[in-house]
């Protein structure tokens, strides 16, 4: 019993910690800026003002559009080419498949910093340098190795009976595929989803290097643009950091108990 009294004390200090910042973070943006200083951060607002909110979200509309048209695509495309290649390297093996596999899992491992200037050299080639749609391209390729984990984790615990059945009936690669396998994979496909739309959401480097002009950056990087050269609107500020995390927050609240699941599904298959 004690050890239970114990173990819920030191839970309980971690999660006030934990807390602390989102309280200064709440209490901030619902100030006006004339409340806003070091000595009085820690109290409640004097009244409950909205207009924080309503300042960061007129700076912050145009960008947080181009989060979701760079979130989106980004997340379904590495969704679906992850969800192909964990069923090919799971259930169709061929010569040097583990090869393969370990080569791609080798992409997890490589830092943003080290590739940035051939990033860059390949997207201006190809005319995709400062658009959304290179930055789109960039998080699909960096987000394959990751996916391709979650799916063939999952996939390596479905019965190869039910594709050898399959391929007795008629069907090929792709009927297998997208008649079987996809319908099954659903748990694994919010895994990936969850996974990548969130670290998307909030990735920072990629979002400022690769777009130098405003109308298209993301809204991490016209977030951290609110600070002005002069003095910074921290209620302001403050509004916009909890405006960006609406999104993933969504996401968490109506996917979260199947991301635990399909979490738990893929560490225990193959």
């Amino acid at each position: 019993m004690k050890k239970k009294i114990i173990l819920y004390f030191v839970l309980i200090i971690f999660l006030i910690i934990f807390l602390v910042p989102v309280y200064v973070l709440m209490v901030t943006s619902l100030k006006g800026f004339e409340e806003v200083s070091l000595a009085s951060m820690w109290n409640l607002p004097k009244g409950l003002n909205f207009q924080s909110f309503i300042s960061a979200f007129d700076k912050l509309k145009g960008n947080f559009l181009n989060s979701l048209y760079l979130t989106i695509p980004a997340t379904v495309i590495s969704a679906l080419l992850g969800s192909w290649n964990g069923y090919i390297l799971s259930k169709w093996k061929f010569r040097g498949s583990d090869i393969i596999f370990t080569l791609i899992l080798f992409g997890m491992f490589i830092p943003y910093q080290s590739i940035l200037i051939p990033l860059v050299l390949v997207l201006r080639s190809i005319g995709l340098y400062g658009s959304i749609p290179g930055l789109i391209v960039t998080h699909v390729i960096y987000g394959i190795p990751i996916v391709t984990l979650i799916f063939r984790n999952y996939y390596a615990g479905v019965q190869d009976e039910i594709v050898e059945a399959s391929k007795i009936d008629g069907s090929n690669i792709f009927g297998t595929y997208f008649h079987i396998m996809l319908r099954i994979a659903i748990p694994a496909f919010v895994v990936a989803i969850v996974w990548q739309f969130t670290s998307i959401w909030n990735e920072y480097l990629f979002a400022y290097v690769l777009t130098h002009n405003p109308r298209v950056q993301p809204i991490t990087v016209a977030l951290a643009n609110l600070a002005g050269s002069e003095y910074v609107e921290w209620n302001v500020q403050m509004a916009g950091a909890l405006i960006i995390t609406i999104p993933p927050l969504l996401i968490y609240i109506f996917l979260g108990r199947y991301f635990i699941k399909g979490l738990l599904a893929g560490s225990v298959k193959g």
